[in-house]
């Protein structure tokens, strides 16, 4: 009997992190999607992973029916080994230079995959507008302390808190310097830049 993921009506990129975490615990899952861009998403990360995508389309949705092509295949990539540890550099607490509200949309879907995902970052830092996202209220709180229980360091730029005055409401991860940033950047062995 296969994994059921009824995932219509869900926003991106929740179709596919909730068929990731399905196609880890069987061997056989359907997903249940109610439009074409969640459909290419799911099939394309399921393809990706080595499994087989057949699409059945119903009255009631699109049905994903996900089959691996040859032994049960994790659904995440390799990453390539670094010499040093992975920094994730977050310099605003938005994505991109559309439309705000779009922006801030983009940052929390970032972060809420990010979680998901292996293997994690070692580091966050957060500069300029980027250490909004630390503190009480966040958006991406939640996401941010599960990443930090997961193990990831998470450092927010003491100068730019204070700027905005927020040094009082930080919520996860701990106030550090523009030295110790530095520091960290240079000694990665990947750097990210959202």
């Amino acid at each position: 009997m296969p994994k059921i993921v009824d995932a219509r009506g869900k926003p991106c990129p929740e179709p596919v992190i909730l068929t990731r975490q399905a196609m880890t615990e069987g061997e056989v899952v359907t997903t249940i999607v109610d439009n074409e861009i969640a459909r290419r998403n799911v099939t394309r990360m399921a393809e990706r992973a080595g499994w087989e995508a057949r699409a059945e389309e119903r009255e009631e949705g699109i049905y994903l029916h996900l089959t691996p092509k040859e032994a049960k295949v994790t659904p995440q990539a390799e990453a390539a080994p670094a010499e040093g540890p992975t920094v994730v550099l977050i310099p605003a607490n938005a994505v991109g230079r559309g439309p705000e509200e779009l922006a801030e949309i983009l940052i929390r879907g970032f972060l809420h995959t990010l979680k998901e995902l292996e293997p994690r970052p070692d580091r966050m830092l957060f500069i300029n507008t980027g250490g909004k996202l630390v503190v009480e209220g966040s958006p991406v709180l939640e996401d941010l302390e599960a990443l930090h229980d997961k193990g990831v360091e998470i450092l927010v730029c003491g100068t730019c808190l204070k700027y905005f005055e927020l040094v009082d409401q930080v919520a996860v991860g701990e106030v550090s310097n523009m030295y110790t940033i530095a520091e960290a950047l240079l000694q990665a062995g990947r750097i990210v830049v959202v």
